[in-house]
């Protein structure tokens, strides 16, 4: 389920997300009984508990005990609080990694934004087709090009190097975030589904191993052996894939540092 954000009027969606509008609490009269943040707070904590499926404006009313009609004088529509949510969810990752070694702090960068996204996992279904283009969207994608810039290259690298680092993270934590939900969607643990189907490889392609042998080759070497029984196989495969892309991706920049 791919969801699209800024899908909203922009000037609304945009004075919301930067605040330009007088706050709540400096209204003059009685303080109100919902706020912009309350309704935003509760929409993040459906999303969490339930997906983007469990997330409506009814439901964020009922959770705080108002109607769906009630929330529109804050957030024009559904539209703009995804936008909201979004971008104040990434207010939890850190403004800034400062140490004394670049690599070090990409690689805490790119840490936090995998634990970020596996305890948000709606994120993942939030297109990057189209930025929200909010404040701490712009403060994540700061932090990393404030880092980036002590490598010494170009600026036009490292824009393709923003890219290629979000996508080393987000592709494998969007697999390790579905591995976790597979049971509850499908009623099949992991073991349970892939012993049914693995078992009948053989039955269904006696000839396996001549038709795929560099697969049987990887497996014969262990290659798809997990260390940790307890978790899930793709999930596990998801972190090993997220942490050696980027061990891979953090040596060609020190490549590209020498060459320069």
């Amino acid at each position: 389920m791919v969801v699209y954000a800024a899908q909203g009027d922009p000037r609304k969606s945009m004075a919301l997300l930067w605040r330009t509008e007088q706050a709540d609490a400096e209204r003059p009269g009685p303080k109100p009984a919902l706020s912009v943040d309350l309704i935003v707070d509760a929409a993040i904590a459906i999303a969490d508990a339930e997906g983007m499926a469990g997330l409506s404006m009814r439901a964020v009313g009922d959770r705080l005990g108002r109607t769906a009609m009630a929330l529109y004088t804050y957030v024009p529509s559904k539209s703009e609080l995804l936008d909201l949510m979004y971008d104040k969810a990434l207010a939890e990752l850190p403004a800034s990694h400062d140490g004394a070694d670049w690599r070090a702090d990409v690689t805490r960068w790119a840490y936090d934004l995998w634990d970020f996204y596996l305890r948000h996992p709606w994120v993942l279904q939030v297109s990057q087709a189209r930025p929200v283009l909010g404040p701490h969207e712009y403060v994540v994608l700061e932090s990393l090009v404030r880092i980036l810039r002590r490598t010494g290259l170009p600026p036009v690298v490292l824009r393709r190097l923003v890219s290629a680092l979000y996508s080393c993270v987000r592709e494998p934590a969007r697999t390790a975030a579905e591995s976790r939900s597979a049971e509850k969607v499908t009623g099949q643990t992991d073991d349970e589904w892939w012993y049914a189907r693995s078992a009948l490889l053989q039955e269904v392609s006696p000839d396996f191993a001549e038709r795929f042998p560099t697969l049987t080759w990887m497996e014969s070497e262990q290659a798809f052996r997990m260390e940790d029984e307890t978790v899930p196989y793709l999930e596990q495969e998801a972190r090993e894939a997220f942490e050696i892309s980027l061990t891979v991706l953090l040596d060609g920049i020190e490549v590209a540092m020498k060459a320069e």
